[in-house]
C-alpha cells in the first residue's frame, strides 16, 4: 500500500491554487470569484499544515488558524459588500463594479 507523503499534498495544494487563480482570471462574477480567493486560501492551509507535520513543528498549523479567521473576515465583509453592491445595481456582475469609483 503507497504512503501519503508531503509531495502528494504539495501537489494537492498546487492544483487547488490554480484552479483558485484560474477562477479569479476568468469569472465575472463576484460571488464566484470570492470562492475561488477562498479555495486559494484553503490550498495554502494545506500546504502549511503538510509541512509542518514534515519538520514537526506547530508554527505553520498555528499560522492556519490566522488565515482561517482572515478568510472569514474576508468573507463577511466581502458578501457585506457584494450584498449591498447587488440591492443597488441589482447584478453581481464583476464589469458593473464601477460604483465605488469618484
Amino acid at each position: 500500500m503507497m504512503e501519503i507523503t508531503p509531495a502528494h499534498y504539495t501537489v494537492l495544494s498546487a492544483a487547488l491554487f490554480s484552479i483558485g487563480v484560474i477562477g479569479v482570471l476568468v469569472r465575472r462574477n463576484i460571488i464566484i470569484i470570492f470562492m475561488a480567493i477562498e479555495l486559494m486560501l484553503n490550498a495554502v492551509n494545506i500546504n502549511l499544515v503538510a509541512h509542518s507535520q514534515q519538520v514537526e513543528n506547530l508554527v505553520g498549523q498555528a499560522f492556519v488558524v490566522f488565515v482561517i479567521a482572515v478568510a472569514a473576515a474576508e468573507a463577511a465583509v466581502g458578501l457585506g459588500i457584494i450584498l449591498a453592491f447587488y440591492r443597488n445595481k441589482e447584478t453581481v456582475n464583476i464589469d458593473e463594479m464601477n460604483v465605488m469609483r469618484w
